[in-house]
């Protein structure tokens, strides 16, 4: 017969929906979250990361870095600029 539809093909452990939010509102995106997991079949669990935002930098890592003026924005993640390079880029910044 013919396709019903069409389907998403998923591996163990990959990630299905990503959500970026406030601080404050952790607990309001994890229970929205446990509720759309209903409407996937199988068995999904929400995650709650230690990363800021999409970065791949810790919360606490994330502010010393911003404070130095060594992140960079770049769309939906930063760039983080290493001790190495032009000096002009680095003079007149204090080497945290």
């Amino acid at each position: 017969g013919k396709a019903y539809g069409t389907a998403a093909r998923v591996k163990i452990g990959q990630v299905l929906i990503s959500i970026r939010t406030k601080e404050e509102k952790i607990e309001i995106a994890a229970e929205a979250l446990r509720r759309a997991k209903f409407k996937f079949a199988g068995r999904q669990k929400v995650h709650v990361s230690s990363k800021m935002g999409f970065t791949l930098f810790s919360k606490e890592d994330y502010n010393k870095w911003k404070a130095c003026g060594r992140l960079i924005p770049n769309g939906m993640d930063v760039k983080w600029l290493s001790s190495r390079g032009p000096l002009h880029r680095l003079i007149g910044r204090d080497n945290c």
